[in-house]
């Protein structure tokens, strides 16, 4: 009990930068503009939203962005929906943030996350007094690395298998690698404020293959054209996508843009090619020329070769990694017998805030469960209450 009663949350934020400000009024361009400034984006990139009377509304990052382009109000007028305002995201589902004093322990912070908090605000202090009006974000990763440094307090807890601890929950955020990664989207909402992510399989049957992931955190790490590939692609080219680091391939099959037109989303092209001006411009001279007669052909063949193309996981392969994290098809995954520590010091190095659970016995990676931070931090809390 003393680890986590005797330090205080402010020992967990030594060298955070202070947190970004933009009012509710901003535009969800604007926040796009700040969190690709500075630094570039990444996925502890993020901006507090200001409430108007000195304190935090809420947390924007990319994702939160990604997931109010891809909704339905927003798909067809996407250049609409980057002028509005961020209260109108918040408005949409961002998760929830909660403000903790830097003299609150980390069992209060432990608490707070338990309790549904998404991220905890925390005052910086300078010399053991917080400084004037200055914010820093502390979020469940943290939490759990600090616990890993002292993790030979929670023996024999710790040691015990995550299958023996029971705590594999199944793994209900998962979608088919040859459904519309758009169906992914209500599953990436729960994710994001779950801290977990959302499976991509493939196979049919009680046990399907984990065939990659789409994580929040790693589309955080995206620009604004992911939200095209969301809308456009298929949930295991998604994967490809992202792990290309939002290039896409020369004129395939898989080509966005010819699935954007279909669909008469031309609005998202821009979005697309939001870095690559040349492209879009291309693409923008002959798409009315052509738009047409590609609307007019056969849609039915047109997603018949789409979607069985798309049932081999991961079309786009390739060794480069986003932002110099893994590839977000390598979905990091443990057994039901890898012990607590083992399957904490495995997220931690990954940056992933949960592990999937696989089959060992079983040829092909058979999806079992999840084990998430938060189901780590619910069974480290109850070892607290439990005789020495």
């Amino acid at each position: 009990m003393s680890l986590l009663q005797t330090h205080d949350v402010s020992d967990l934020c030594i060298g955070k930068p202070a947190l970004r400000w933009l009012p509710q009024s901003s535009t969800v361009a604007d926040a796009i503009a700040e969190l690709e400034g500075n630094g570039g984006r990444g996925p502890d990139a993020a901006v507090a939203v200001w409430d108007g009377k000195g304190d935090v509304a809420g947390r924007v990052c990319m994702v939160d962005v990604l997931l109010f382009l891809c909704a339905d109000d927003n798909l067809a007028s996407p250049a609409a929906a980057l002028q509005a305002t961020l209260s109108d995201l918040l408005a949409a589902g961002a998760p929830p943030v909660r403000r903790i004093e830097p003299d609150a322990s980390v069992l209060e912070a432990v608490d707070a996350f338990l309790d549904g908090a998404h991220s905890l605000v925390v005052p910086i202090r300078e010399r053991r007094r917080a400084a004037a009006g200055e914010l820093c974000w502390l979020t469940v990763e943290d939490v759990v690395r600090f616990i890993v440094g002292s993790i030979g307090l929670f023996s024999p807890t710790a040691s015990l298998s995550v299958s023996q601890l029971g705590m594999v929950r199944p793994a209900t955020l998962a979608v088919a690698a040859g459904d519309r990664a758009l169906s992914a989207v209500p599953l990436l909402r729960t994710a994001l404020a779950s801290h977990s992510s959302v499976a991509v399989v493939t196979g049919g049957g009680f046990r399907p293959r984990l065939a990659g992931e789409v994580s929040p955190s790693t589309l955080s790490s995206c620009d604004v054209s992911a939200a095209a590939a969301i809308a456009a692609l298929w949930a295991g080219d998604l994967t490809g996508f992202v792990h290309w680091g939002g290039a896409t391939p020369n004129a395939t099959l898989h080509d966005p843009r010819c699935r954007l037109r279909r669909r008469n989303l031309l609005g998202m092209v821009d979005l697309l090619y939001a870095g690559d001006t040349s492209c879009s411009a291309s693409f923008s001279s002959s798409s009315s020329s052509s738009s047409s007669s590609s609307l007019s052909s056969s849609s039915d063949d047109e997603e018949d070769g789409f979607k069985n193309h798309a049932s081999a996981p991961c079309a786009w392969r390739g060794h480069k990694q986003v932002m110099g994290r893994r590839p977000s098809e390598d979905a990091i995954a443990c057994h039901p017998g890898s012990s607590l520590v083992a399957v904490m010091v495995q997220a931690i190095a990954h940056r992933v805030t949960q592990v999937w659970v696989v089959d060992a016995a079983a040829a092909a990676d058979e999806l079992v469960g999840v084990v998430r931070f938060l189901d780590v931090l619910r069974v480290l809390r109850h070892h607290l209450h439990q005789p020495i």
